[in-house]
Formats: structure tokens, sequence, C-alpha cells
């Protein structure tokens, strides 16, 4: 915990006079129409923008006059709660956020309610905080190329290209910092160990050429550099989607079995050992290889065989992917790697991601006390546990614009104390 200077200032009770005495929520609605409003070859439209500029200009102005601009600021973009959060968050860590830490997929944009398109309101607001001076680490288990793909459709070249934006793709396994000469591209997994990257080159091999006829039909390989991903050939997250999965999983970790033993040159039930494993590790792959009646045996690995099986991870999303990664290159070695070429030293980071590989980000700055974190509502079980005991940053699905109008609220509170927009 920080204990920085501070000025003395109430910031909720002081909040709380701006939003009783004036409307804010109509200043809001005005600057997001302004702000938002598409480019249209139409006089009218265009007249009908100048008057909302005009009026919003106008409100602000009478909130900056009574509380100064970085309470105008506040109050133009953050409703109430959110900027009481911001300033609970300002009390407790007494530190503005300097960089932002991004999932995307269930994050950032969502299939339920986004139509898995980033909002424009969040791109918008992402680029708000860019300029503000807020580096971008779009942290994601995606491609490379999907990921450079959306971002420059939807931030733009010159900022993804900027030098303050970097990619952790694959979770962890790559590193894209446009910009920043040869350490533009880190290919993180070429430092595992050769034994580690021969079983992944077998599993890769055998990840639909072996595979069961039902997976082999109802799945794809994604495009990854590294990782092993199958993907469901069904709408994610339906019936079919699950159940193809769910076997994909079981192939997944046979395949892994055999890769294993054959790097390690022990004879024996590989699957078995694999299964074994695996299940005991993680209560949800134990249900899913009990699901599709691939038995869990109580059996002794190897110790060669455990100890490969232990730098290697398997993951499971339900209707979505069933995966394989290494346990040495996960999301934090990415942001890590990241923030050193962005030159971070001192992070304090907004964390917005939902699954597993998120809450180890999570975990790493609550423990380096680096950062908050905040994730959807629909969230894993174990990141939503973690956000409640934490920070409490959670949000609506598709809504990840809160938390960074709360990053942006938290910001100017720190402007505020600096002796800035008073």
């Amino acid at each position: 915990m920080r204990n920085p200077d501070r000025s003395g200032v109430d910031h909720r009770e002081r909040l709380d006079r701006l939003y009783d005495e004036f409307d804010t929520a109509s200043i809001r609605s005005l600057r997001d129409f302004v702000e938002l409003f598409p480019p249209v070859d139409s006089t009218a439209a265009l007249e009908r923008w100048e008057t909302a500029r005009a009026d919003f200009e106008s409100r602000n102005g009478r909130i900056v006059d009574a509380f100064g601009a970085a309470y105008a600021d506040i109050a133009s973009r953050a409703t109430r709660e959110t900027a009481r959060t911001a300033a609970d968050l300002w009390e407790r860590e007494g530190r503005a956020i300097n960089v932002l830490v991004l999932d995307v997929d269930e994050t950032l944009r969502s299939a339920g309610s986004t139509d898995n398109e980033i909002p424009r309101e969040t791109l918008h607001l992402l680029t708000e905080l860019h300029d503000d001076g807020v580096p971008i680490v779009i942290c994601t288990g995606q491609t490379l190329e999907n990921v450079k793909g959306f971002l420059v459709q939807g931030l733009g070249s010159e900022l993804v290209h900027s030098g303050d934006l970097s990619v952790v793709y694959e979770a962890g396994n790559g590193v894209f910092t446009p910009g920043h000469g040869s350490d533009t591209k880190q290919l993180l997994y070429e430092e595992l160990a050769p034994s580690v990257r021969r079983v992944f080159e077998q599993v890769r091999s055998s990840a639909l050429g072996d595979a069961p006829q039902a997976v082999a039909r109802g799945c794809h390989l994604q495009g990854n550099e590294f990782n092993v991903t199958l993907k469901p050939n069904h709408e994610t997250g339906s019936d079919d989607a699950r159940a193809v999965i769910d076997e994909a999983l079981r192939h997944q970790i046979d395949s892994l079995g055999r890769a294993v033993a054959a790097e390690t040159g022990i004879d024996g039930d590989a699957e078995r050992w694999a299964r074994a494993y695996y299940a005991a590790a993680d209560a949800e792959i134990a249900a899913v290889l009990d699901r599709v009646g691939a038995s869990v045996p109580e059996i002794t690995v190897p110790e060669p065989v455990r100890e490969l099986f232990e730098r290697v991870d398997v993951g499971y999303y339900e209707a979505d992917a069933a995966e394989i990664t290494s346990l040495e290159l996960d999301k934090v070695a990415g942001v890590e790697a990241a923030f050193d070429v962005l030159g971070i030293d001192d992070p304090f980071a907004l964390v917005l991601g939902d699954s597993k590989s998120d809450l180890r980000v999570m975990e790493w700055v609550e423990r380096t006390d680096a950062g908050v974190a905040g994730a959807p509502e629909h969230a894993s079980e174990v990141v939503l546990d973690h956000v409640r005991d934490t920070d409490g940053l959670l949000f609506d699905r598709g809504d990840a614009g809160t938390p960074l109008r709360t990053a942006i609220a938290l910001n100017r509170l720190a402007a505020f104390e600096r002796g800035d927009g008073r």
C-alpha cells in the first residue's frame, strides 16, 4: 500500500455535492454523443452535432467554474457510482493507472452482448487513455495475426504502431510491441527446454491426424505459433460445441501422455498416466473426463513423466477450446516481457480479464502491489472471487467501458492531487 501526501480533500463528499448540484447524466449523454457521433455527410446532422457540442461545453464549463477541470472531466465521463469507486481506489492506493492489461474475448468484447465486436465506446475510451499517456498491453490467448487485425481496424494503425502498445499473444508464448526494433517481436517459447518443445511438436502433429472421427470432423486446429488449441466447428457455447470440446479434451490429454512417454523413453500406460495427473490437478478436467467415459484411475505416474507433465498445462474452456500450453510461459511472463520493452519499471496496472489465465496476472499485480483487477460478471468463479476479495471492479457482460471510465476518473483525481485541473 502506498501512503502518498494528500491534499486533505474528501473526494467522496466533494463528488457527492457535484452530482447533487448538476445534471451530470445529461452532460455525459452530450459528451458521448459528441465524441462517438459517426462521420456523416449531412448538413442537418452536423448542425445537430454542433448544437450538442455547444450545449456540452456550456454545461461542462459551469462545473469547471464550481469544482475545477479534473472534477468536471470525471462528471462528464463517470456515473456517481463509478466516481465513488475511483475515489475509494485513490484513498486506498494513492496511485494513478499507468498501464492497461486487457484480455479480449469475453472481456473487451462478448459473443453474448456485443456480437463479438469491441464496442465503439470501449475503443474510444482506450484511445483516450492512450492519448493521456497510458500504454496498452493486450493480453490474449489468440494468435498474433487475429489480434493485429482487429486492433488496427478498431484503434487505427497509428495507435497500434505508436510504440506504446504491446500484444501478449497465445497466453504468453510471444510478445509483439511494434516500433521497438529488434525487441518488436519476442518468441518466448524458443527459450523452453528442447524436450518440452519436442512434446508440443508431437502433440500438434497428432491433434487432428490421430484424432477420433468426431473430433477430427468437429474441430479445427487454431493457427498458433506454439500452443496446441482445438476449437469447435460449431457455434461457441452451443451444445454441439460443448460435446465436441469435451471429446477433444480427452484426445488432447491422451496425445500429451503418449508424447511425454515417448520423450522420456518410459513404456507403460501413457494415456492413463496423463488422465490421472491432470484430473488430480483440476476438478473441472476430472468432471469432463468422467462425462466422456474416460476412466481416471488410481495409478502411480513415473517420476520422469510427472516432471514433464509439471511443465505442461492442459486448458479446458467449456464449449470453446481444449488447449495444451506451457506452464513456464503464461500471461504473467508475457506481461513482464511487455513491460520491459515498454519501459514500465514501476507499473500500476488496470488488469481486466475473465479466465484462469487472467487470474494469474491479477494475482501477480496484487502480490507485487502493481495494480488493480476487474472482471465481467460472467467470468470464471475463481476470477470473480479474487476480484470481489480485492478491488471489486465487476462489470456487466460487454461493458468494459465502466472500469475504463473508473481508470480515467482515478487518474483525474491523481491529477487534482498534483495540482493539475483544480
